[in-house]
């Protein structure tokens, strides 16, 4: 099973809000999803709240971020505390 990190679209129409996710690839973009990682609102202020242990756990279990996602990640910090761990691990 192929796991990606990606967004869910939420909210009103012109009004998005989105969940950050883990899910099987094949599965539709609202469908069911394996676990909520955080969420993130582009509307006014942008707003992203993440877990960042749930996003470090699925990362090392090789979950694949769109590249939203992973933006999203990099501004928080997630993508360098991730990268660091892999090269502990070497």
């Amino acid at each position: 099973m192929a796991v990606k990190l990606r967004l869910t679209r939420l909210g009103a129409k012109k009004k998005p809000t989105y969940r950050i996710v883990a899910t099987d690839s094949r599965r539709p973009r609202d469908g069911e999803y394996l676990e909520l990682i955080g969420t993130y609102s582009p509307v006014g202020e942008c707003q992203v709240n993440i877990n960042e242990e749930l996003a470090l756990k699925w990362l090392k279990c090789g979950a694949i971020p769109t590249d939203t996602v992973r933006n999203l990640l990099s501004k928080a910090g997630i993508m360098k505390k991730f990268s660091d761990s892999k090269k502990e691990g070497e």
